[in-house]
């Protein structure tokens, strides 16, 4: 059932979530990542940053990749008013992305890119994820308790604020957490 003799599954990244959702899908892997510049050309549609992005991540290990090594690489972005809002760096940042999706919808986007020695497939996966109106006593209250600095948008969903705020999403949760599992399990399995 699972194509786990065949691959060498190496996780390009250091994301706690990302790690426990591939160990929950029941895949035996390591974990690595490299530093990758994260820039991208404006002429990129916003909507396909996020793949460009895993794409980019997973080319990073192109020179060390091995005979049965499979590389799975992903990055995220929350797109809102034709705006992408990356991980914030301060109380500021944090506090105003939140005010920005407070009583909104939002687009959460993975970008998954599996690579091996021989082959690359690269895809996206989106979900559409509505704040309820956000009071500024509960937005500081989560920035100081969580410290959402890791967090495209500032959030994660299966915290607090996603308790508290989220009011309904559609597609799937767990891209919003950052690893579209079904779609990566579909992936691993045809590679």
């Amino acid at each position: 059932m699972l194509n786990t003799n065949n691959w060498n599954i190496i996780l390009a990244s250091q994301s706690p979530r990302r790690k426990q959702l591939l160990e929950q899908l029941g895949y035996t892997f390591t974990q690595k990542s490299k530093d990758t510049d994260e820039s991208f050309s404006k002429e990129i549609p916003l909507r396909e940053v996020a793949e460009h992005l895993s794409v980019k991540k997973a080319a990073a290990f192109a020179e060390e990749i091995k005979h049965r090594d499979l590389i799975i690489a992903s990055d995220t972005i929350v797109l809102i008013d034709n705006e992408i809002l990356n991980k914030p760096n301060t109380n500021q940042e944090t506090f105003a992305m939140l005010a920005k999706l407070s009583g909104k919808q939002h687009e959460v986007i993975t970008g998954v890119c599996l690579k091996s020695k021989a082959k690359e497939m690269s895809f996206s996966v989106s979900t559409t994820v509505f704040f309820e109106e956000l009071k500024k006593e509960e937005i500081n209250y989560y920035i100081e308790k969580y410290k959402p600095f890791d967090k495209a948008g500032a959030y994660g969903i299966q915290e607090w604020i996603g308790l508290i705020g989220v009011s309904k999403i559609e597609g799937s949760f767990y891209n919003v957490m950052g690893f579209p599992t079904k779609e990566v399990y579909e992936a691993i399995e045809r590679f």
